[in-house]
């Protein structure tokens, strides 16, 4: 029998703290390594987990995925954070990506469209299998992420968004994970919960939703790993 090592991408405390809570009925174990908190467990004697905070924004996201494939020799990669709505979802909702594009990445001055990135793909897709298996956990959708090194609390901004990349959520981590994941031939899913509307109440209703500290992502997370297990 195989034995899987997944490994999940976590950006800041408030979204950190409910997965610690959540991991110790696993009995886990608490370590620093690259200058990142990370947990790890057994979470079947199929399935290893190891959880990194890697800080907020791309680059952070960029190097402790990187740790978790080359280091951590993690077969699959999943992230759990929150997310600002850009269309057609809710706060409180719980979406999968299944496509993700870096959205302030800007060589329109050279003649390249918004997003793209000379002589590569620029549109990273979930793993097949990991989409499949994420309609049997407790989502509320499927749906394109878009992602940029800022906290999107602009209308303008969200729908100039929208309307070039035609994204439903934004959040400063996941298409840099996709990145990673795409050029290292990495199954990975990212699962995010809606925060706020990206616009000028998005940092209130943000910290509302952050500083309650809720447990839920975490038992989504649960759901797809037991699903894997079952599956893989």
């Amino acid at each position: 029998m195989k034995k899987y090592n997944i490994g999940v991408v976590i950006a800041d405390d408030y979204e950190f703290e409910p997965f610690k809570k959540y991991a110790n009925k696993f009995d886990s174990e608490k370590s620093i390594e690259n200058n990142n908190e990370i947990i790890t467990f057994s979470f079947s004697d199929k399935i290893n987990v190891f959880a990194i905070k890697c800080g907020i924004g791309k680059v952070n996201a960029t190097i402790a995925t990187s740790f978790l494939i080359f280091v951590k020799n993690c077969d699959i990669i999943l992230n759990i954070g929150l997310s600002g709505a850009i269309k057609g979802i809710h706060r409180g909702d719980i979406i999968v990506g299944s496509e993700y594009l870096e959205c302030d990445f800007d060589m329109v001055a050279v003649g390249l469209k918004p997003g793209e990135k000379p002589g590569q793909d620029f549109i990273y897709k979930a793993d097949e299998k990991l989409l499949n298996l994420a309609r049997n956990c407790s989502i509320d959708g499927i749906r394109r992420l878009g992602t940029g090194d800022l906290f999107l609390a602009d209308k303008a901004l969200k729908n100039k968004f929208d309307d070039l990349f035609d994204i439903y959520a934004f959040d400063m981590e996941s298409a840099a994970i996709a990145s990673v994941c795409y050029k290292t031939n990495i199954p990975h899913l990212s699962i995010r919960k809606i925060s706020d509307e990206c616009d000028e109440n998005a940092c209130e209703t943000y910290r509302e939703l952050n500083n309650k500290k809720e447990i839920h992502l975490s038992e989504v997370l649960e759901e797809m790993i037991s699903q894997i297990q079952e599956n893989y």
